[in-house]
């Protein structure tokens, strides 16, 4: 028998099933059964589906049953042991029978010990006694269940509780935890239940302001002790004293009404008080943390709140009111019904008169005055307003029998809804209005009243006052003429217009389909109206509707005709190329109703294609383009309605989801097709005046394309195509083309596929042709004599090709082998210095507060001048020197006494307006206004304003979120991608300072170990070669710029060396014989100071070297002395050769009395009259040099560049752990400030639609590793206390430029004259930009911060590192520019109405006078 055909049958969903089945006799676990149209083969039942006992047993499946020990729904034959009892639960039993548990004790103290659980187990199970058993707590935590003996239908089984240490954590404002607990057998879990673990402990600190009462109503057993204010499970660790046991009698606060208080103004406010045992106790009124009040007994059951004195800048502020123990801020008094005071203030929130006096409706007692102020006690009532001010109205019209919502706006528009509640009127026709929609003073709605005919007059509003509106209000008859289309299909999608006069009036416009149905997308005009029809059941015309105002029909017979929906039939050629545009033909019926039609393609498609209606029958859609060669349905979409092949249902070709989809039809998409000239040349020449035909060869495809589709274009004139076949193209130009151009394209164009295949050369004249000839007849003779030249020179160049070919292959050689030396040296020596390293204080890490200055005050700051006051060093007798750096910040403010308590309380006020938010804004935009407040200034100002806010940081940070998002806006407006990429502004300088505080705990916890081990790989590197002490060049460097491109021969020598005095034993230190002799001793001083700060460390000119050559001869060892060699004029300065000290030499360095300061500091040394290994002007005294002094200038310097690789490649291994230390994220210590100014970015962004991902990428970089890494890259010196030679500055440049390279998104363009600095690691740089990118996503991946966790965090940070800087520093050095550009800030703050509002120039006015009489007279005495 052979399969013609296989189709799958799918039973409707819903059929009824004839009552006759049968058996499959092959497999009794199916059966046929049959509907009205077919036969089907079906499960007797799907038991997978139920995932629990009670969903298997409850759908009473009479071949279902419940297998208890697999825990799964399955038929009886499918479940191991069910002919056993109680292995398989069959429907017939029930869900009563299945497997339950219950844990005792069911609710467990978190203090208590408790020796094991008892689990009682019923429900239909075999016994479970010698079974493989434990409890499981999830995450893997389990503990041994047993059960004692055999037993069915209840069984009783114990369990260990999980250890205290494995208890899952309370979750947030939360006093207890449920614990899920399952009983496992054989590896599955049969039965589950829950119990709970509490801790009455945690119910004061869950309802801190109803402890007493939280913990007597607990569910849990726990008792409150009145003297400890705790809540405890256990009575007997309550003091003996009267304790209550009832939530009712525990001490609370009795709320009673308050009436508003006026803000600033001293209030004496009653509290009473109930079961007050502690009378006379010391109590403290709370009303937020920082309103803390005295409070004072009246009796037992009342205390006073006294001066209580609250401010608010808003209109009103509610503050909540507690009780709690005087220094115990923690322990409130129980106050179930919180009790509150509602603080107002008069001149916030009322612009008008109208608001103003309304506000006595609230109990506000404020008075109109030239704006809204507090009523003074002796203060008349307030009278009347002025009459109401009508500004706008909307709309201007409406239909005569109203209901139209008109809204009017304007001022003084009634202190209450009362005012106005009958007095609104358009003419003689009273409007109503809304309670719901009125605003006092600002905006009426009311309700328009019908009108007996067409009229237009005012608006008038009568509050005591009669104001009158400018514009009219006109009543109108809107007519209906008729609509068209008035047919169309019964899918719905048709737009329709209405026509008529006057339609454009109310608030409220309907029209309905059929009296129910909405017509979709209104749009309308004066005479007509837009809509989209519904959806309609039937083919059938049905009545349309037009409301104004939810009111009845306007008068009119329109009629919409349903006619039966479009049909398409097919579609032709169902083949396109993946490019699309190809014209597909879509045959069909009922094309005449259709508006719009477009096509789209399933999965693999483009963007949908417009469809053009041919007529009735015929449409033309070109073909969408796709993503690749495939077959896809097609989808086309008739007035906007997707379509469904309703006669495929009909006939059962397709289900329901398959028609809505068009799946009756499928474009093939092929490649597109290929084409080329028929000798495949790319340059055709054509004279002027000739015929011109074309040949084009086309690749074999299966498009089946007609001549039509192609269009063959020479330049923009059109190639007739004469002959098309299934290989070739005939086309000819009958015009002359033009020959201003000279090169005209040849361009084929199928659908949306162009492919240019040659370019048309034009010919000029028979004289250009001859002068073509003879010009190519002179190159062809000078062509011969160069062949001939070359081929000469070739053989020499071969010859030396050769040569160089060996040197480059031993070069290779040579610098492999020295990386892999060197990696291996500097492993060792990193590895002995990584063991070497006391942990507790081998990192010398800055203090927090030095970290600080050196990255706040770098040189921008005026500051900066007194930065260091570095008395003159004495050495002690351990050779050290700890006197450490001081900063004006870290001292005292010295100002003479005379002058300190105006000085003082100055600075007190100043401080008050720097923690005022308007003030501080206004203050630095007004500075950042003046041309001659310098870049220099704006880093001073921002780094004293976050010194002078360091223990405030909430409020610094809201400041740098204001004035960056005004930043972002100035930005946004012309290029947003520069934004934050230079230190211009305040803001930018303190978003870098705000970055440096937020981590400086990852800096130190994460990045600092890797970082001192990348910096001392470095100097390693380094001192393993010569140094040239004056130039500062080197053999090992990452720098171009300071590579010693000379080759030096250099021998290590390992000298025994004793340092007197130091009290450590000789050591061995390494030394080149190239080495100057302060090279010398600055390598001794390290190995004998590794552990100890830099600061601490003698110089190399404050001690002696020694060299002792025998028992009786010792020399003094110099840079400079009588022995000193002299060439060409220049004396050359002493090394270890220079002395010929031999390996294993003893030398001894003692700290000298006087110090030899007549040479200084050897970098610094007049280059014409010393050198050390290299004369600095060799190239500029070349000619003058003879053969033997210059033969060595014959090796080209760049030979040495390869140096730069080894350094590098030595080195990677701890550049790489030091940027995976910046760019990872630990678990324990997330990022918090990162995440949270990242999402600022993100916010500020989409607000104003900036979608380009480039764009944040960019601000993100500029914000973190540019702002705040590459300057701690640059600047290890403000991370530790060491020394940054010239030459490890120069190494860090080039690591800083590659890290700057891997944060950036543009591509790098490098090249052979690229510089070395980004040359050195272009090859690294991609799979950095991975990490980066990862570390960004990983960022935005964090939960969100919410501002009170960021503002917690923030305050953590302040405390740990509070009063670490003399604030009143800061705020003397902000006032001077405060005193310098004192009339441009008061005319700024005049200028803003809420400093205005706020008098905050009257203040700044108090501390200038308070200030300028004292500050210079005692700073010049200071």
């Amino acid at each position: 028998m052979q399969v013609v055909s296989r189709r799958v049958v799918t039973v409707a969903y819903g059929e009824p099933v004839h009552h006759v089945m049968q058996f499959d006799p092959a497999d009794p676990g199916y059966l046929y059964l049959m509907t009205s149209h077919q036969m089907a083969r079906v499960k007797v039942a799907a038991c997978a589906v139920h995932a629990t006992c009670g969903d298997c047993v409850g759908a009473a499946d009479a071949y279902c049953g419940w297998c208890a020990l697999e825990t799964r729904c399955t038929l009886q034959q499918d479940c191991a042991n069910s002919d056993q009892p109680h292995f398989w639960t069959s429907a017939s039993e029930g869900p009563g029978r299945c497997p339950t548990m219950t844990v005792l004790p069911a609710e467990i103290d978190v203090h208590q010990e408790y020796p094991g659980m008892i689990l009682q187990i019923s429900g239909s199970l075999p016994s479970l006694s010698g079974m493989e058993m434990a409890c499981d707590y999830g995450n893997d935590i389990r503990t041994v269940a047993r059960v004692p003996g055999p037993a069915f239908g209840h069984q009783i089984a114990y369990c260990n509780l999980l250890p205290r240490a494995q208890f899952p954590p309370f979750p947030p404002q939360q006093d207890h935890v449920i614990v899920e607990m399952s009983v496992r057998v054989n590896g599955r879990h049969i039965v589950r239940a829950n119990f709970t673990i509490y801790d009455c402990g945690r119910v004061g600190q869950v309802y801190p302001h109803a402890a007493c009462t939280s913990c007597l109503s607990a569910q849990w057993p726990c008792f409150w002790c009145t003297q400890q204010h705790a809540c405890v499970s256990n009575q007997s660790r309550c003091e003996a004293s009267p304790n209550p046991t009832n939530p009712q009698d525990c001490p609370q606060i009795l709320p009673s009404a308050l009436a508003p208080v006026p803000t600033g103004s001293s209030q004496s406010i009653p509290v009473r008080l109930a079961n007050a045992a502690f009378q006379g106790a010391a109590l403290e009124c709370s009303f937020g943390p920082e309103e803390i009040f005295e409070a004072m007994w009246v009796n037992e059951s009342t205390v006073h709140c006294n001066q209580v004195v609250l401010h608010t800048t808003q209109k009103s502020q509610v503050f909540p009111l507690s009780l709690q123990l005087k220094g115990q801020p923690a322990r409130y008094l129980d106050s179930p019904a919180p009790m509150t005071v509602e603080v107002y203030n008069c001149a916030m929130g009322s612009p008008d008169c109208s608001q103003c006096l309304g506000r006595e409706d609230l109990g506000h007692l404020c008075v109109w005055s030239d704006g809204c102020r507090l009523r003074g006690p002796l203060q008349p009532l307030p009278g009347t307003c002025p009459a109401p001010e009508i500004r706008a109205i909307e709309p201007l019209s409406g239909p005569l029998d109203g209901g139209t919502l008109l809204t009017i706006r304007g001022r003084n528009l009634g202190r209450r809804l009362s005012d106005v509640a009958h007095g609104v009127w358009i003419g003689s026709v009273a409007c109503e209005p809304l309670a719901d929609r009125y605003t006092v003073s600002e905006e009426i709605v009311c309700a328009t009243g019908p009108a007996p005919g067409a009229f237009s007059d005012v608006v008038t509003v009568n509050a005591s006052k009669e104001g009158k509106s400018r514009e009219r209000f006109s009543y109108v008859l809107p007519l209906v003429q008729f609509l068209e289309p008035d047919k169309g299909p019964k899918a719905g999608g048709t737009r329709i217009t209405i026509h008529g006069s006057d339609l454009h009036v109310g608030s409220e416009l309907q029209v309905l389909v059929n009296d129910t149905e909405p017509c979709t997308e209104l749009m309308r005009t004066d005479t007509s109206i837009t809509c989209t029809v519904p959806e309609g059941t039937l083919p059938a015309p049905v009545s349309v509707c037009v409301r104004f105002e939810h009111r009845g029909c306007v008068r009119s017979n329109l009629t919409f005709h349903y006619m039966q929906n479009p049909v398409i039939t097919a579609i032709s050629p169902r083949r396109s190329p993946v490019s699309g545009g190809r014209t597909i033909t879509v045959a069909g019926e009922r094309f005449h109703m259709v508006q719009n039609v477009s096509m789209a393609v399933h999965h693999i498609g483009r963007e949908p294609t417009l469809c053009k209606v041919l007529n009735s029958t015929l449409i033309t859609c070109p073909s969408p383009g796709a993503l690749s060669n495939a077959s896809a349905p097609v989808d086309f979409f008739i007035n906007g309605r997707a379509y469904a092949d309703e006669v495929a249902v009909a006939e059962e070709l397709l289900d329901p989801e398959e028609a809505r989809r068009g799946g009756r039809f499928r474009l093939d998409y092929l490649p597109d097709p290929q084409f080329s000239t028929a000798k495949r040349e790319k340059w055709i020449k054509h004279h002027p005046g000739e015929p011109l035909t074309l040949v084009i060869h086309k690749e074999q495809d299966s498009l089946g394309l007609q001549s039509h589709e192609y269009r063959i274009k020479i330049g923009q004139v059109a190639c007739d195509i004469q002959i098309v076949s299934d290989r070739v193209i005939h086309c000819s130009v009958n015009e002359s083309l033009g020959t201003a151009e000279g090169q005209l394209p040849i361009t084929i164009q199928v659908g949306n596929f162009n492919q240019t295949i040659a370019t048309l050369q034009l010919g000029g004249s028979e004289t250009a042709i001859i002068v073509s000839i003879v010009i190519c007849s002179v190159l062809l003779l000078l062509s011969v004599v160069a062949l001939f030249v070359f081929c000469t020179k070739s053989r020499r160049a071969e010859r030396y090709w050769q040569k160089t070919l060996l040197q480059m292959e031993e070069m290779e050689s040579q610098i492999r082998e020295e990386i892999r030396k060197g990696f291996a040296e500097l492993q060792t020596d990193m590895t002995d210095l990584t063991k070497e390293l006391n942990r507790s204080q081998g990192i010398p890490f800055l203090e927090y507060k030095h970290f600080v200055t050196r990255t706040f005050f770098p040189k921008c700051s005026s500051l900066y001048e007194e930065r260091y006051v570095l008395p003159s060093q004495t050495l002690n007798s351990q050779g050290s020197s700890p006197v450490q750096e001081t900063h004006p910040l870290l001292g005292e403010w010295k100002i003479p006494e005379s002058c300190r308590p105006n000085m003082e309380e100055g600075i007190s006020l100043f401080s008050s307006l720097l923690n005022n938010k308007h003030f501080l804004i206004v203050f630095v935009h007004a500075l950042e206004q003046q041309k001659d407040f310098a870049v220099r200034d704006r880093c001073s100002l921002a780094s004293l304003l976050t010194i002078a806010l360091h223990g405030k940081l909430e409020y610094y940070t809201g400041i740098m979120k204001e004035l960056l998002v005004d930043l972002i806006d100035a930005s946004a407006a012309k290029n947003p991608k520069l934004m934050l990429r230079r230190t211009e502004s305040v803001v930018e300088k303190m978003l870098t300072n705000w970055m440096s505080i937020c981590m400086y705990s990852c800096l130190r916890e994460t990045v600092g170990e890797p970082f001192f081990l990348l910096l001392c790989a470095i100097k390693q590197q380094i001192n393993k070669g010569s140094i040239d002490a004056i130039t500062g060049k080197a053999r090992y460097t990452l720098n171009e710029e300071w590579l010693l491109r000379e080759n030096i021969e250099a021998k290590p020598r390992n000298l025994n060396v004793s340092f007197q005095g130091c009290g450590m034993d000789s050591l061995s230190v390494r030394a080149m014989d190239t080495d100057t002799l302060t090279q010398v001793k600055e390598k001794i001083l390290e190995a004998f100071c590794k552990n100890v700060p830099y600061s601490q460390w003698p110089r190399a000119e404050d001690v002696d070297l020694e060299w002792f050559a025998s028992s009786t001869q010792s020399y003094i060892l110099r840079d400079l002395d009588d022995t000193s060699v002299v060439e060409d004029g220049r004396k050359k300065l002493n090394t270890l050769a220079h002395y010929k000290i031999p390996e294993g030499a003893s030398l001894a360095m003692s700290l000298t009395d006087k110090k030899d300061n007549t040479l200084g500091r050897v970098k610094d040394l007049d280059t014409e009259k010393y050198f050390h290994l290299v004369l600095p002007t060799d190239e500029l005294a070349e000619p003058k040099k003879s053969h033997r002094q210059s033969h060595r200038k014959k090796v080209l310097p760049e030979i040495y560049l390869t140096r730069l690789l080894s350094t590098k490649g030595t080195l990677q291994k701890f550049l790489d752990d030091l940027f995976k230390a910046i760019l990872s994220i630990r678990e324990d210590k997330p990022p918090l400030a990162v995440k949270y100014f990242f999402d600022f970015l993100e916010e500020q962004a989409e607000k104003r639609g900036i979608s380009d991902p480039d764009t944040l990428h960019i601000w993100k970089t500029n914000s973190l590793p540019l702002r705040f890494w590459v300057n701690i890259l640059k600047n290890p010196q403000f991370v530790f206390d060491i020394d940054k030679t010239d030459h490890i500055d120069a190494c860090l440049s080039v690591i800083a430029q590659a890290f700057i390279d891997a944060c950036s998104i543009s591509d790098l363009q490098l090249g052979k004259d690229s510089p070395t600095n980004k040359l050195l690691y272009a090859k690294e740089i991609p799979e950095y930009r991975k990490i980066v990118q990862r570390y960004y996503k990983q960022i935005h991946d964090m939960t969100p911060l919410s501002e009170q966790e960021m503002n917690a965090h923030l305050a953590e940070e302040s405390r740990k590192y509070q009063n670490e800087f003399n604030t009143n520093v800061a705020m003397a050095e902000i006032y001077k520019y405060a005193k310098r550009y004192r009339p441009q800030i008061m005319t700024a703050l005049e200028a803003n109405p809420t400093a205005r509002r706020t008098q905050l120039q009257h203040k700044f006015e108090q501390v200038v006078a308070l200030m300028e009489d004292n500050i210079y007279e005692c700073y010049s005495e200071a």
